[in-house]
């Protein structure tokens, strides 16, 4: 199928497909007599795993390493169970991370609420966002 078919059955653009082909995730299809690309049928199937594999987080240099393990002969389970651990790590880094700067706001909203502007000295830019004495 030629490419403007493929892009119609997967939802991607022309240009989305031609960057996964330079980009390894997509092998180059067979040309026909005229030069047009000549995509598998199972071309979609792969695309639809992208596709589903971004959605789940996974980046693209990821979803190239399982593509390559599959392409290789390997069930790529093992490795895709990693990576989805390696991404719920960080998404809980990032959680504690943002958990840990709401309550520092929340501290310096309760500090801006009770601040007065004419109490800031000539030589402060802004007592809100100054270190509390200890």
């Amino acid at each position: 199928m030629r490419i403007g078919e493929l892009a119609a059955h997967t939802g991607l653009t022309t240009k989305t497909l031609r960057f996964y082909e330079d980009s390894g995730l997509l092998p180059a299809p067979p040309r026909t007599s005229g030069g047009y690309r000549d995509y598998p049928d199972h071309a979609v199937n792969r695309l639809t795993f992208i596709r589903d594999a971004q959605r789940a987080g996974l980046t693209l240099a990821e979803i190239r390493s399982i593509l390559a393990l599959r392409d290789d002969g390997q069930a790529p389970c093992t490795h895709v169970t990693d990576l989805i651990h390696e991404h719920l790590d960080d998404i809980d880094r990032r959680m504690a991370e943002l958990a840990a700067t709401r309550e520092a706001l929340r501290g310096l909203a309760a500090r801006a609420a009770a601040a007065d502007p004419a109490a800031c000295g000539a030589d402060d830019i802004c007592t809100i966002l100054k270190p509390s004495p200890i």
